[in-house]
């Protein structure tokens, strides 16, 4: 019995192509909807009556809870299957985006919990989505799911602002969650029939509960502290002792998976330099995108913009992404990952850069920001598939001495040689 699939023979699927439609969609319910609030909040706020503070925390705890949880999920997906937890993300994204369509004015509750439920809901999805496409495809042939994956993920958040901006302005920002709604059943309806991916019970551990209370309290704590620091005074007790609490559990957390073999987070991954820099530059890539935040609030208060006009300047970031995603994948399959990921993360850095011009004028740094946007569009377009690609466990397999790798993934890796039989693949042809 293979470590990553249920019985195929069982489900026989009806095309990569259904599948990689329905992922995608998936990765978009979040990125594409849920992200839009960056940009209609200050409409939102409005007809709800809910104050800035309150209106602020709404817009950011949704990456509170997928980036805390998102780790969780992941490793999660292996027992009960990355298709049922895909699913459940969607049955997340519809309660939440609900929740959001009907949010009463005077209260935040609705509003608030329906972004707390988004947040699981990108965490179950993302990780789920993406472990899927590494197990149906292999090689060559996985790049280009990569890339759409990529599409919907980057392209999703890119679209958002503009997106946003235009049902608000025309039908109301509440048909932004209904529409998000049709999406995520569309999306569900599209994987039904999939075969299974999961660990079975040979390869299941017991889970690691005190890495994961460590992690969690880290998580809360460090997220508190650098987004309501400034607010309640860096020299508040609250914020000291929170800052004590997330050194303290990031140290046991640390302490705990370094000694354990099959901890949720397998640190010795770390070691090898190539997924190490994937990963950091990732992580400070997806960070840099929050000047597109910062930039949409600053046109719509120092000029007046309303939110569709100030989404119209990420639509050079939109047309960026969307053409040159398919190029990265070229240049991974003719230059290797490495020199597409340095190239991109050197255009995204400069796109950052002139969006840093606030000293303009608001005329002169609307243009300055469009081309920013463009060029940030550009970068990320070379750089999303070569770093996903990159950041593979399977890939990383092959380039990772065995002392580096855990009895784990060696575990799962010998597994999937047998489950990548043609007998299986067969199931997932191409219409």
């Amino acid at each position: 019995m293979s470590s990553t699939t249920a019985d195929a023979t069982a489900n026989t699927h009806r095309g990569a192509n259904r599948l990689i439609l329905g992922i995608v969609l998936a990765v978009i319910s979040f990125w594409l909807f849920a992200q839009t609030t960056l940009n209609v909040a200050p409409t939102m706020r409005e007809e709800l009556r809910i104050s800035e503070g309150l209106n602020n925390i709404a817009v950011s705890i949704t990456a509170l809870f997928s980036g805390i949880f998102i780790v969780v999920a992941g490793g999660l997906a292996d027992r009960p299957g990355r298709l049922k937890i895909t699913y459940i993300g969607l049955a997340l994204s519809v309660l939440g985006s609900l929740l959001i369509a009907i949010s009463p004015a005077g209260t935040v509750a609705f509003l608030m919990t329906g972004r707390i439920i988004q947040g699981l809901s990108a965490a179950c999805i993302m990780p789920a989505t993406l472990a899927l496409i590494k197990d149906y495809f292999d090689g060559k042939e996985r790049q280009r799911p990569v890339s759409y994956w990529s599409i919907g993920s980057w392209g999703g958040s890119g679209v958002s602002a503009l997106f946003g901006g235009l049902v608000a302005s025309s039908l109301g920002w509440r048909w932004i969650f209904w529409m998000s709604i049709i999406v995520s059943v569309v999306s569900f309806l599209l994987l039904r029939g999939a075969p299974e991916s999961k660990v079975t019970s040979a390869d299941r551990r017991r889970f690691d509960w005190y890495g994961f209370t460590s992690f969690i309290i880290s998580m809360v704590a460090v997220n508190i502290v650098i987004g309501q620091g400034s607010a309640l005074g860096w020299l508040n007790p609250v914020v000291i002792t929170l800052a004590v609490v997330f050194v303290i559990a990031a140290v046991v957390f640390f302490r705990i998976e370094s000694r354990n073999p099959d901890g949720f987070v397998d640190l010795r991954l770390f070691n090898n330099k190539t997924y190490t820099g994937a990963t950091l530059s990732n992580f400070l890539l997806n960070g840099a995108a929050g000047t597109l935040l910062v930039a949409l609030s600053l046109v719509q208060q120092a000029a007046g913009l309303s939110s569709l006009q100030s989404g119209l300047l990420t639509v050079g970031y939109l047309v960026a992404i969307l053409s040159t995603i398919r190029v990265g994948e070229k240049l991974l399959q003719k230059m290797g990952a490495r020199k597409p990921m340095l190239i991109g993360c050197a255009i995204t850095a400069t796109g950052i850069l002139l969006t840093t011009f606030t000293f303009l004028l608001a005329g002169r740094y609307m243009i300055a920001a469009f081309i920013g946007f463009t060029l940030f569009g550009v970068g990320l377009g070379f750089y999303a598939t070569p770093s996903t690609e990159r950041r593979s466990p399977m890939c990383l397999m092959k380039r990772l001495e065995p002392r580096q790798v855990s009895t784990r993934w060696r575990r799962l890796w010998e597994r999937r040689l047998v489950w990548r039989s043609p007998r299986r693949s067969s199931h997932l042809s191409l219409v």
